[in-house]
């Protein structure tokens, strides 16, 4: 008889094993399994960019052992244009989950993020999602979806084609789409002052396609040219404006297009070069409140 009930027992065990065979696995992954062996596999998009700046660099390590470790997983998370990402605090790193929440509940270290990478891989919201074990999962929600983008792009092309020509250095290919972004972009006065939302003016959508723009609509428009001409390019951003940092002739210089299309009291448009490709000694001497920037974010 007891033969029998072992028998019948063994039986039971065997058939709960292979029905609920797949929550085995999952337990055994989340318990057993090392840590290091179940982070995310990076994947690149076309959007990647392969710079390295003071503030953030990319790497190849998911395995942090302080903060900044941290920050520049965030950064080539986001860089390299996934939607989700996870890694795993190790356990020799105490104070890694404390980290991972300061970072992730600090907006200014997290929205600086988006100022080094491509437009269309920067996010309009990060979720940092931590567990007690360690398991940390970046949830990335882009700024542009692949509609906008096509339409984007495709616009940008015909920019390039009845403005840009072989000959033109890269000063000139600079300051002709310059000139014709702020051209044909009204600042959204209505939304800054207002916040009445009429268009996807705090980006380049809203200035190419809807001719609308904000500061971040400017200057993601501006990018997303110098992208186009391989000019090394990235954003500055205070608490209330952001513009575009370029270098040319191996001298990184200031481009404000919000600034150069400035707002008069009969609406009449203006182009303005007073922000084109300047130093910061010339930037200081004509603004220093709106453009008052923290060094430490700059190369």
């Amino acid at each position: 008889m007891r033969k029998v009930f072992y028998t019948l027992f063994l039986i039971l065990l065997l058939w709960l094993a292979y029905t609920y065979r797949e929550d085995i696995i999952k337990i055994y992954d989340n318990y057993f399994v090392p840590l290091e062996k179940k982070v995310t596999k990076l994947e690149k998009n076309k959007y990647y960019r392969d710079f390295d700046y003071n503030y953030v660099k990319n790497t190849n390590s998911f395995i942090p052992k302080s903060k900044k470790d941290i920050i520049n997983i965030y950064y080539t998370v986001v860089n390299s244009g996934m939607d989700e990402f996870t890694f795993y605090c190790p356990d020799e790193y105490e104070n890694c989950i404390q980290d991972v929440n300061d970072i992730a509940n600090d907006q200014d270290t997290i929205s600086n993020l988006n100022n080094y990478v491509h437009p269309y891989n920067s996010f309009k919201t990060l979720k940092t999602e931590v567990e007690g074990t360690g398991k940390i999962t970046l949830k990335i929600y882009k700024v542009y979806d692949e509609e906008m983008i096509i339409i984007l792009n495709y616009k940008i092309d015909e920019i390039i084609k009845n403005n840009i020509t072989n000959t033109d250095t890269v000063r000139e290919k600079i300051k002709k789409i310059h000139d014709y972004i702020i051209n044909n972009t009204t600042y959204d006065k209505e939304r800054s002052d207002k916040k009445i939302i009429n268009y996807k003016s705090d980006n380049a959508y809203g200035v190419l396609i809807e001719k609308y723009g904000l500061c971040g609509g400017y200057t993601d428009a501006m990018m997303l040219f110098l992208e186009i001409f391989n000019i090394p390019n990235y954003k500055i951003s205070t608490e209330n404006h952001i513009w575009n940092y370029v270098n040319v002739d191996n001298e990184w210089l200031h481009l404000d297009l919000t600034w150069d299309d400035p707002i008069t009291e009969d609406n009449k448009g203006i182009l303005d070069d007073s922000y084109f490709l300047i130093n910061d000694a010339q930037l200081k001497s004509i603004e220093k409140e709106e453009h008052n920037f923290n060094p430490d974010l700059i190369n």
